[in-house]
């Protein structure tokens, strides 16, 4: 759900203080126990470091797995379940050296052996992780995916047990940041091998390194998260337990926050924003580095239509979506790549590149003359479209708004239809929609987080864009300037990433919609709590304090 060192701010949000109750801590004693409940919203589809790929699943995994290195408060990757790196001159081979201490929630220690099985089973095609394509840097890695290569070539070496050395295909700057990312986390071979569909939530079988483990999970209700008592950082956890709860409705959840029931929210009801703005001392508008959108299925009528893609973009009014829909503080978006990434001239990507004449506001007779193009004019003859979106309010909120635009600006029918999330997830990933609703939060920072998802080989490519399931040449050069933004560096590499960008707004597989902003609310009492502009929240150094 990221960038590179280019960037100048991965800002986590500030600490925060003082009071609210809690319906699950201890009263009465002199150690009130720390307990902090925690609405995540939805039951996460995984909370597996190789399968997961949303937010939701993220948060759960940054808070009991740890990798090799964990991003700090200043948003720079720093040690973590290494001790230590040692880079070549040639910045092609990192080696890793693990922490003595580092241990899983059975005591068992941690290896260089579990490092490179977890890596591996990202790259491995029968395991089919939506983000395999992030080890792609590793030399020998992507071959292995695609078949082209023996697993023997790959660029993973377990030396010794506290040795990992790993050699990329090219120098990448960013590769540190990468390793903080929860695909490349460690699991270990015989917890995966009991259960390999659904081990990371069985806390029978569930074993983990990071400062929590999940000692229940209760399907669509809620996941406990108590301490990893083998953590090698243990003294610095002062929470006794986690509640997760997954209450989807975000008027649900503001009641409960309202009634001391819950003490974080990730998300606010849009009607509530401006009031608790002005009301609420925990109400919060922080940085969040991604982009809202609604994807295109590029294989299927009538969205394979370069030109009803086009009119659908030009119909809409951003501008009223941010100010009157959403209400948080998102920009309008004219292009994939957020603002707040910049490039290696120290340029902001997003200001460069342009608006590729998107404006901010409907440009309703240049939509209006793409859908004649496509067939349609004023809509006649065109069948209702189907809209598709994940249950929120504010999901459908945004959906209802650019139905009754495309309604009013180009006269065609729009049927809204919302799946619960784990079904939904499937429906895009599998291309059984039209449009469906899409958002992207960056994994590190660097405008090839938002870029690469769109390659042909992207487990992430839910509009079906790829050279490979139809005739699209034009994945095939954006796949070539994606391959050697890898290889070259500086200002060649700024020009295979604009030229890319440019590819994918000319083909329109997506519609951008906004820039999000983070629209959260903490109780005063939750102290030293971590969120960074990737929305990653940590809570190893967390303590309550009423």
């Amino acid at each position: 759900m990221k960038k590179i060192f280019y960037v100048v701010t991965l800002l986590m949000a500030v600490l925060l203080t003082a009071c609210g109750g809690e319906k699950e801590q201890s009263k009465g004693t002199d150690t009130a126990e720390q307990v902090m409940v925690f609405n995540l919203g939805a039951d996460p589809k995984s909370v597996d470091p190789q399968l997961n790929s949303a937010t939701d699943g993220g948060i759960v995994i940054n808070n009991t797995f740890e990798g090799l290195m964990r991003t700090d408060v200043n948003g720079k990757a720093q040690p973590a379940g290494a001790e230590s790196v040692d880079v070549s001159d040639d910045k092609m081979t990192y080696t890793f050296h693990l922490r003595k201490d580092a241990k899983w929630s059975d005591g068992k220690p941690v290896t260089a052996a579990d490092y490179k099985y977890a890596w591996l089973r990202a790259l491995d095609p029968a395991v089919a992780s939506e983000y395999s394509f992030q080890l792609y840097y590793i030399k020998g890695g992507q071959d292995f995916f695609e078949g082209k290569g023996p697993k023997e070539n790959i660029g993973l070496e377990a030396v010794d047990d506290l040795t990992f050395k790993v050699t990329l295909k090219a120098p990448t700057a960013y590769f540190l940041d990468l390793v903080t990312f929860h695909t490349f986390m460690p699991v270990r071979q015989d917890a995966v091998e009991k259960k390999p569909e659904g081990w990371a939530k069985d806390p029978s079988i569930a074993i983990s390194n990071g400062p929590f483990k999940i000692s229940e999970y209760h399907m669509n209700d809620k996941i406990i998260l108590v301490p990893n008592e083998y953590y090698w950082n243990k003294d610095s956890v002062k929470l006794d337990k986690i509640t997760m709860t997954m209450i989807v409705d975000i008027s649900t959840a503001m009641i409960a926050y309202d009634n001391n029931e819950v003490d974080v929210l990730i998300t606010v009801p849009t009607p509530e924003i401006p009031k608790r703005q002005v009301e609420d001392p925990t109400f919060q508008i922080v940085p969040y580095l991604g982009v809202y959108y609604y994807i295109f299925n590029v294989n299927q009528a009538p969205t394979n239509d370069i030109n009803v893609r086009k009119a659908l973009t030009l119909a809409i009014d951003r501008e009223q979506i941010v100010n009157e829909v959403t209400k948080g503080g998102q920009q309008p978006a004219n292009g994939f790549v957020p603002t707040g990434l910049v490039d290696s001239q120290g340029n902001d990507f997003r200001a460069t590149a342009g608006d590729y004449g998107i404006s901010s506001t409907a440009d309703i007779e240049k939509a209006r003359e793409y859908l004649a193009k496509a067939g349609y004019p004023n809509g006649e003859g065109m069948a209702p479209v189907e809209l598709i979106y994940n249950t929120s309010e504010g999901h459908k909120a945004v959906a209802e708004a650019i139905q009754e635009m495309w309604k009013k600006n180009l006269g065609i029918e729009v049927n809204l239809v919302n799946q619960e999330w784990a079904v939904f997830q499937d429906t895009r990933h599998y291309g059984n929609f039209e449009i469906a609703r899409g958002g992207w939060i960056g994994d590190y920072n660097d405008p090839m987080t938002f870029l690469d998802l769109w390659t042909s080989y992207s487990g992430n490519n839910d509009a079906q864009w790829s050279y490979k399931k139809g005739d699209f040449p034009e994945n095939k050069k954006f796949d070539a300037l994606i391959e050697n933004s890898k290889i070259v560096q500086g200002v060649d590499r700024d020009e295979d990433l604009y030229g890319a960008e440019k590819i994918l707004m000319d083909e329109l597989i997506t519609m951008p919609i906004y820039y999000y902003t983070g629209v959260i609310m903490v109780k005063d009492k939750i102290k030293n709590w971590e969120r960074d502009i990737l929305g990653t929240w940590y809570f190893g150094n967390i303590e309550i304090i009423e």
